[in-house]
């Protein structure tokens, strides 16, 4: 039979074992949810935009121009109103200043919060900047090269 000292803080000392190793076992975990969280924030957060317009420059690339046309929101059948299928042919055909994307390079892409800005250098002196909305996908022209300004809010006068 033991005695009643031989035993004696046995028990805290486990706890304190236990205790240790939950501390290091939630710190791990804090590591590798930060480095999730950062792997998704820096390399998976615009990879649907960036699909996106890799296919419009497949399409194009294959002068599929009705399918990259269905990229932009807008068909064949049923034309935006601003930007018809002419002006799209104008822009993006075979005769355009355009019409040559296996020339075309990426320069810069812009993470924003509604979407993701692309710059595409067609020739020295030739940008464009192409917005893909985060929502729909849909494929436009950018308004800024960055993203959209913030306005200031107008407080009223005291």
């Amino acid at each position: 039979m033991a005695s009643y000292l031989e035993e004696y803080g046995e028990r805290e000392a486990r706890r304190e074992r236990l205790i240790r190793s939950l501390f290091r076992l939630s710190g791990v975990l804090l590591m590798a949810a930060v480095a999730v969280a950062a792997f998704y924030r820096f390399y998976l957060r615009d990879y649907r935009e960036k699909r996106q317009l890799e296919t419009f420059y497949e399409l194009l690339r294959n002068q599929d121009y009705p399918a990259a046309y269905r990229l932009w929101g807008c068909s064949v059948e049923k034309p935006c109103p601003q930007y018809g299928y002419e002006k799209f042919l104008e822009d993006w055909g075979p005769q355009s200043p355009h019409g040559d994307i296996a020339a075309a390079r990426v320069t810069d892409m812009r993470s924003c919060e509604d979407g993701v800005i692309q710059t595409l250098r067609l020739g020295p002196n030739d940008e464009v900047w192409l917005w893909v909305d985060r929502s729909s996908r849909t494929i436009g022209y950018a308004p800024w090269p960055v993203c959209r300004p913030r306005v200031p809010i107008a407080r009223p006068a005291p």
